[in-house]
């Protein structure tokens, strides 16, 4: 698959400035987009004639960094850069019943629904510990695809509504929960 929208190194630069002192390095190489990206732009903006920078993800880094390093990002929001957080709220690609189309386990549907309540009600402490939501270690065994949902929570602010525009559990256990915010 490819999807070809251009870069904006200008932005590319003020994203360096404002995760300072966060070390940011700046890649123009062809390494292309990752499927968490493309995969989602595709369907907002199929001409991909928007530009892009993407921002990889730093796992070994603790929740509450990502929750920071959104608000952080906050003020490209006033520049009318759209901010997009791709991954999946419950995640847990070894329990996926491929039998099971349309079908969602008790505990994934559980922590996703929590999640959206934490986001509406901008709890974000419960965001951030969400390894210690009962149900939080069978939805998110790893955090890589649950990360990006801490960036945007990061740049909400106080009068944002929260509008669920994806919703629900296939497969047992993987949510593509899509929310919009403000």
């Amino acid at each position: 698959m490819e999807y070809k929208a251009k870069g904006d190194p200008e932005l590319a630069r003020t994203l360096k400035d404002l995760v300072a002192p966060d070390w940011l390095e700046l890649d123009v190489g062809d390494w292309g987009l990752d499927h968490g990206t493309w995969s989602v732009l595709r369907h907002v903006f199929p001409d991909a004639d928007v530009p892009v920078v993407q921002l990889s993800i730093d796992a070994t880094k603790p929740a509450a960094y990502h929750l920071d390093l959104g608000r952080r990002l906050g003020a490209l929001r006033d520049q009318g850069v759209l901010v997009l957080g791709s991954g999946n709220v419950v995640h847990n690609l070894g329990l996926v019943d491929f039998q099971g189309a349309g079908t969602a386990y008790d505990w994934a549907v559980r922590f996703d629904a929590d999640v959206q309540r934490y986001l509406r009600e901008g709890m974000d402490d419960a965001l951030v510990r969400y390894d210690r939501h009962p149900d939080g270690r069978l939805a998110v065994p790893t955090p890589d695809h649950y990360l990006p949902l801490l960036y945007v929570a990061g740049i909400r602010r106080n009068d944002d509504a929260l509008k669920v525009l994806v919703d629900g559990v296939d497969l047992g256990s993987v949510s593509m929960t899509a929310v919009q915010l403000g």
